[in-house]
């Protein structure tokens, strides 16, 4: 089995003046501040949600 790809999500602009459901893409992602980063497994789900914030985060893959 191989291992699972992992990507670095860190938020680099606030939520404040944005729509409702970035906001709570934000939360669902583990972000919540500027500066802020979750590391998650590179997944189809993981990735459209990144897709829908991309102008408030940068995504980095994680070296093993």
């Amino acid at each position: 089995m191989a291992a699972q790809k992992k990507i670095k999500i860190t938020q680099i602009r606030s939520v404040i003046h944005t729509l409702e459901s970035h906001k709570r893409t934000i939360k669902a992602l583990g972000l919540g501040r500027p500066n802020y980063f979750v590391t998650h497994n590179d997944t189809p789900q993981i990735r459209g949600m990144i897709t829908k914030v991309r102008h408030l985060v940068k995504v980095e893959e994680v070296k093993s």
